[in-house]
């Protein structure tokens, strides 16, 4: 950071959490406003609903429309975008220095001011409608949904953030109202600055932000563990003509708060978590099944899925399913060498330095740790972890915490072209549905 100049702060601004890591290297900053409340919230039967307050925010700041809205963004040479997650929030803007307090003026608009008017809701509704048809002709996202939808069943993590397109239309004025009222309260906001800004700067800007909002009790978390259930269970989004196919495997991962999570971490990364890991020498490597093979062991504030992902050819599905349950197995078997944990080690040790090399990268990280309840010094002693984790910990994490007897497996591909084999493959199959590409869910 010194290379930089950095300076951090870590305080409150009214009754709201402010995060600022400060350096002069560029007159630009960047501020995020977040909550602590993300699409676990929507209703069952009103996916989307958060989603779509947010959007509605960002379009009606002020009472104004888009159109002037974005015109007086580009005129400040900034950008303001919002993100919505299972578990948080966000209004992510970025500004040169000289129109930091117009974009202030505007980001409080979009907050405190938001006119939500029913005519701009009714066309977001059906701009939402057309993105959801259109997504079914992007394969790796039907994967994706169908994979989560499966592996957490009716938990809130197996729900769309963005929604269905029976929820979208159910969605009244009054829910959305409803839903920013509880959701954006100055008690249920976190602040983060990054770039040209002084921590003094930045509290006086988020006061300013927190007092145009009401006061409110923060939002509980009142969302449960994901459980697993038992046996292998076949997922196949059908899709008519497909040459190529996408693959997800995959059973409940690991939580932050795990004594083994960091253990884990370092084992996935010799498993598939990067280029020349254990699942991409084999399948792109030695066979050119797939131009990619990644694991993948996301973190959030509960525990979300471990996964394997594939895309080969439709006449190699079934092999390539076979091989990785065969891979993964040995993995969850025999475990990771002493030659391997040395190598991971200091890959991860060595690729850090990409994670925080700017203020905004390291400013996320403090920020994550507070909207999804990281523990202590989660980033901070992230390196140490690493460096410490011993073989036997990495071998006991992944015997834990992967069940290769319990997964999940969901392709997308042409059920009359791949089904027979891809079943034959598999084996010990607890179940095998069909759905067609275009049901929504």
């Amino acid at each position: 950071m010194t290379a930089e100049r950095a300076h951090r702060g870590d305080g409150t601004a009214g009754r709201s959490r402010l995060l600022v890591e400060a350096t002069p290297a560029l007159p630009v900053i960047s501020l995020t406003v977040a909550a602590k409340a993300g699409a676990t919230l929507d209703p069952a039967g009103k996916e989307g609903l958060l989603r779509t307050v947010a959007r509605l925010m960002r379009r009606t700041g002020d009472g104004l429309t888009t159109e002037v809205i974005d015109e007086r963004i580009d005129a400040m040479g900034g950008s303001v975008g919002v993100d919505v997650g299972h578990s948080a929030t966000s209004i992510h803007a970025t500004v040169i220095k000289r129109s930091l307090n117009d974009l202030v003026d505007l980001v409080v608009g979009i907050l405190a001011r938001p006119s939500l008017s029913e005519e701009e809701l009714a066309r977001l509704k059906r701009e939402t409608t057309s993105d959801l048809i259109e997504t079914r002709e992007n394969d790796r996202e039907l994967g994706q949904r169908w994979f989560r939808r499966r592996l957490f069943g009716e938990h809130a993590y197996g729900r769309s953030v963005a929604g269905t397109i029976e929820s979208i239309g159910s969605l009244t004025h009054s829910d959305v109202v409803a839903r920013y009222a509880q959701t954006f309260c100055s008690e249920n906001l976190v602040f983060a600055f990054a770039g040209d800004t002084s921590p003094e700067e930045a509290q006086g800007i988020a006061e300013r932000i927190s007092s145009a909002l009401p006061s409110g009790a923060p939002l509980p978390d009142t969302v449960p563990e994901p459980a697993m259930q038992p046996g292998r269970r076949l997922l196949l989004v059908d899709k008519p003509e497909r040459t190529q196919t996408q693959i997800l495997i995959g059973c409940l991962g690991t939580h932050p708060k795990d004594d083994d999570h960091v253990a884990l971490h370092v084992g996935n990364t010799i498993f598939g978590g990067t280029f020349t890991a254990r699942l991409m020498n084999e399948v792109r490597s030695k066979r050119g099944w797939s131009y990619g093979a990644y694991s993948n062991l996301p973190y959030d504030r509960h525990r979300r899925g471990f996964s394997l992902w594939t895309f080969p050819k439709s006449e190699d599905a079934a092999a390539c399913i076979e091989l990785e349950l065969g891979l993964l197995e040995k993995w969850w078997q025999d475990g990771v060498t002493a030659r391997e944990l040395s190598w991971a080690q200091r890959y991860l040790v060595r690729s850090h330095a990409f994670a925080v090399d700017t203020a905004g990268k390291r400013v996320g990280q403090a920020l994550d740790e507070v909207l999804y309840d990281l523990p202590p010094g989660y980033h901070s002693e992230y390196l140490e972890r690493v460096r410490a984790t011993t073989l036997e910990e990495v071998n006991a994490a992944i015997r834990k915490r992967i069940t290769p007897k319990d997964l999940v497996i969901s392709v997308v591909g042409t059920a009359s072209t791949i089904q027979k084999d891809v079943t034959a493959k598999i084996g010990d199959l607890a179940s095998v549905e069909v759905i067609p590409f275009d049901r929504d869910g």
